[in-house]
């Protein structure tokens, strides 16, 4: 079993790029974990962007095919602008391309505009005193490198929304924007809350935001709050939002979603 942190060491120089073998433990069904992709790549990104790089503020990440076993990530500086750096990554596995990224690195301007609508929800739990999920209920990933709390009371009806507070087991060295990529994804989609564990599903789109240039939080504690928005004919928009310790708002984003079944 390796953590993140001990799959980036063991990366080795390959193509223009690095090759990582995907361990079993940082599985999501037959494919890499979303966030561990997604996480792959932005290191990769911020590798080749250079030491100078500014924050990362948006990332668009398209989930193509899966990635197990061994894979290469890849990533090019598309542009540099005054403020704004634009880099593409790509990571391929065994089945061909598996991952394109565009990351958006910008640092911060002078604006008088200054709103923050993303609250925390006020029925919250916190991590010391919610319920903890079993290790041997959660997904393969989750299991091996997550520990996971149910953030809100239980709802009396279903609703295509989860709330979780997740914590990865490992995160020493990590770049704090890594991590948090890392850790965005860890919720099942909203709409699993209606359809059950069992149905097959699969990120097609990711869309992130980045609220903060630099991450933190108390205790490694993030809030994750996944809402599906719509359903129909086997295709689902979610709208996602994430939360540090202390409530503030540090990331927000969206999903589309194949639903099987």
């Amino acid at each position: 079993m390796a953590s993140f942190p001990e799959v980036l060491a063991g990366a080795v120089a390959a193509g223009g790029g690095r090759a990582v073998t995907v361990p079993a433990t940082w599985h999501q069904g037959r494919t890499a974990y979303g966030g561990f992709s997604a996480a792959l790549a932005l290191d990769e990104a911020q590798r080749v962007g250079g030491g100078e790089m500014p924050p990362l503020r948006s990332a668009q990440i398209s989930m193509i095919a899966p990635l197990f076993g061994n894979v290469e990530v890849s990533a090019q500086v598309v542009r540099r602008g005054r403020n704004a750096t634009w880099v593409e990554a790509r990571i391929v596995g065994e089945m061909g391309l598996g991952l394109t990224a565009s990351f958006v690195f910008m640092g911060p301007i002078e604006s008088a505009l200054a709103v923050d609508r993303q609250a925390m929800p006020e029925d919250v739990i916190a991590p010391g005193e919610a319920s903890t999920l079993s290790r041997e209920r959660g997904a393969v990933f989750l299991r091996n490198n997550f520990e996971v709390r149910f953030a809100r009371p239980k709802m009396p009806e279903r609703v295509p929304e989860m709330c979780w507070w997740v914590r990865l087991d490992d995160r020493a060295g990590l770049d704090p924007m890594v991590e948090l990529l890392l850790c965005a994804d860890a919720l099942p989609p909203g709409a699993m809350s209606i359809l059950g564990p069992s149905v097959p599903v699969s990120t097609m789109q990711w869309h992130v935001n980045a609220l903060t240039a630099r991450p933190e939080t108390r205790d490694g504690w993030w809030l994750l709050r996944s809402t599906g928005d719509y359903a129909h004919a086997g295709c689902s928009s979610q709208t996602m939002a994430l939360w540090n310790g202390q409530g503030e708002s540090v990331a927000a984003g969206m999903q589309s979603i194949a639903l099987f079944g």
